[in-house]
């Protein structure tokens, strides 16, 4: 079994999907652009190895993904996590904040992959997971540029499926509804209560919850699953 890349890895899902990876025995990279604090001490608590690097650089990118292999051996399993959110009236959205959330949700995962991909081709195995969300699914209103970030990322998961099922590599797509992350902080007290009562199981949803989710489509108990979004939403 080879190791795991886990981008934006230092806080809320990403920190949640190092836990589970290493509670599995897996060894595993992460990455983390800002917070070298939450990541070192992330790092001394699983044994994971946490690397400075912001996806939107694609030299920085492939240089954390040279590093875990040299570390930790072949990449086998990819979890693309790292991401930015904004809210904001699309006709006040600028062509550079446009392109920055893009930059970073969509070409993030775009170089994440393409850098950890030759490992897999080799030995023809594989499971890489994109953390879309449920917005991308749906549409958000005030965060045109993220939700349409988050959906282009569902077309990635479902196109690179049909392209690498026949090399043995699985790619799915999670979309976590209102977790309980530093993410959806800017939402407030009283929005975040609002979205937990419009969801069914009335209630805000853990990193952990969909980290477990992530875990589970990067095992060989979905061997056979591969093109799908799963929804961690608690029904919303």
């Amino acid at each position: 079994m080879g190791s795991v890349f886990i981008t934006g890895g230092s806080r809320g899902i990403g920190a949640a999907c190092v836990r589970a990876f290493a509670e599995a025995g897996r060894p595993a990279a992460f990455t983390y652009s800002a917070r070298r604090d939450k990541a070192e001490a992330l790092a001394a608590e699983t044994g994971a190895l946490a690397l400075c690097a912001d996806s939107a650089d694609r030299d920085a990118v492939e240089s954390a993904v040279k590093t875990a292999r040299e570390s930790l051996g072949a990449i086998d399993t990819v979890v693309c996590n790292a991401g930015i959110a904004q809210q904001k009236l699309f006709q006040d959205i600028t062509d550079d904040e446009w392109l920055t959330m893009l930059n970073v949700n969509l070409m993030g995962a775009v170089r994440t992959i393409r850098a950890a991909l030759p490992d897999m081709l080799h030995c023809q195995k594989g499971s890489i997971v994109i953390v879309s969300s449920m917005w991308g699914e749906r549409g958000a209103s005030c965060e045109s540029h993220y939700a349409a970030s988050k959906a282009a990322l569902i077309g990635l998961s479902k196109s690179l499926a049909l392209e690498l099922g026949p090399s043995g590599i699985r790619v799915n797509c999670v979309a976590p509804g209102v977790i309980d992350t530093d993410m959806n902080a800017m939402h407030g007290g009283d929005v975040m209560q609002s979205l937990a009562d419009e969801t069914p199981l009335e209630r805000i949803g853990r990193a952990d919850e969909v980290a477990d989710s992530i875990l589970y489509l990067c095992s060989e108990k979905a061997s056979f699953v591969t093109g799908q979004v799963l929804g961690v939403t608690g029904g919303f």
